[in-house]
């Protein structure tokens, strides 16, 4: 079976950046952001992602993956 997986955790990784910091700067609640980052989500809010891009600098394609279970 195949999910979508949002590369949320990479990419905080990569810039070097803490859950606590881009929850604040994006005015999202903690709680719903983990539930992103640990693809335990029904719905992804369109919203959510165009900030995410514009927060990380990149493309849905570098934000989005599709993953076999």
């Amino acid at each position: 079976m195949k999910y979508i997986h949002i590369r949320i955790m990479e990419l905080l990784q990569e810039k070097k950046i803490s859950k606590t910091r881009i929850c604040k700067d994006l005015d999202f609640q903690r709680g719903n952001f983990n539930r992103y980052c640990k693809d335990e989500f029904q719905r992804i809010d369109a919203n959510l992602i165009l900030k995410l891009c514009e927060y990380f600098d990149c493309s849905i394609a570098d934000l989005l993956e599709i993953r076999e279970k």
